[in-house]
This record gives C-alpha cells, sequence and structure tokens, in this order.
C-alpha cells in the first residue's frame, strides 16, 4: 500500500468519525463541565495476511493514536468502582464537604456524555441519597492506565439540581455561592 493511499484511507476515515463526535448533544448545557466531548476508541490499521496466514510487516506509516477507551468502556469503569464499594463495605458513600456529612447513595444512572479534561475522562452519575431522598449528581473523573480504567476523583456537584460549581474556560473549577 503507497503512503498517499494509505494517508487518503486515513482522511477518509477521519472525515466519516468527525460528525458522530462533533454532533454529539451535550447533555448539560453551558459551563457544566470543561474539556472535550469523548466519542470513543481510535483504532490503528489491521496487519494483511499473506501467504501461509502471517501477518505482514507494517509498512513505514506515521504513528498512529494509542487505543482510547469507549464511552460504554468508560461509563462500565464508573458502574464497577460504584458496585465494588457497595461490595467491599456494604453501601457506596461520599463526604459532603458542604454539610461535613457521609452521604449514602445509590446508583440512578451514569449520563451518556463523556468527556475528557487533560489526561483524565469524565461522566456523571445521578445518585439518590437513602437517607434524604435528594437526588445528587456526582462527577467521576477516570484515568487509564496502560488500559485500565481506573475512578481517580469523585465530586458533588449538584444536589436536587443546585449546582456547587462550573467551569472556566482553562477547565477550572469555580465554586458557586
Amino acid at each position: 500500500m503507497s503512503t498517499r493511499t494509505w494517508f487518503v484511507g486515513i482522511v477518509i476515515g477521519a472525515l466519516a468519525v468527525a460528525p458522530a463526535i462533533w454532533g454529539m448533544a451535550a447533555e448539560h448545557g453551558g459551563k457544566e463541565h470543561g474539556g472535550q466531548e469523548h466519542g470513543g476508541t481510535t483504532q490503528a490499521p489491521a496487519a494483511t495476511q499473506e501467504h501461509g496466514g502471517q501477518a505482514a510487516a507494517p509498512a513505514a506509516q506515521p504513528a498512529m493514536p494509542a487505543m482510547q477507551p469507549s464511552a460504554e468502556q468508560i461509563r462500565q469503569a464508573i458502574r464497577d468502582y460504584i458496585a465494588g464499594i457497595e461490595g467491599e463495605e456494604g453501601a457506596f458513600t461520599v463526604e459532603d464537604e458542604v454539610t461535613d456529612n457521609i452521604r449514602t447513595l445509590t446508583l440512578v444512572q451514569v449520563h451518556e456524555r463523556v468527556g475528557k479534561t487533560g489526561e483524565a475522562y469524565y461522566s456523571c452519575t445521578d445518585m439518590k441519597d437513602t437517607a434524604s431522598g435528594e437526588v445528587l449528581d456526582l462527577d467521576f473523573d477516570v484515568a487509564d492506565e496502560d488500559g485500565v480504567l481506573e475512578v481517580v476523583d469523585v465530586r458533588i456537584h449538584k444536589v436536587s439540581g443546585q449546582a456547587r460549581y462550573t467551569y472556566d474556560d482553562q477547565d477550572n473549577r469555580i465554586p458557586l455561592m
């Protein structure tokens, strides 16, 4: 395969995927969470087969971007994290820094929107406080450590629809009064 043919294939592939990524509707409007929308995986092309079922050595090609987890894999990592805490501790709890209380929560849903800020992916969840009945919106940051997705931060973003913070243009968290 010539370099030109390979390059044209990459450009056409990028143009085919781009509308799906750019056209994703934000679940939250405005400055809900900074960063970019995350649309899925980037995969390197498969090696071609030669005689005898042997994979051909790849031609000298520009480096392909590393594999990225899909949005569903990120959402599943969050669900697995919550289930793991529930299994180990009997319940999923989070410290409420505003009230200084520990809240016991049950998962209602992981939001469809997945994004990326810096090196971390993120998604939000709706969780119900088992004591008060309030619905909390929690932000979960997920790191990709050599293909292993790990929740690295959890924050209460909203309580009963009232936001506690927003983001500026540089993805810095801004508390709301």
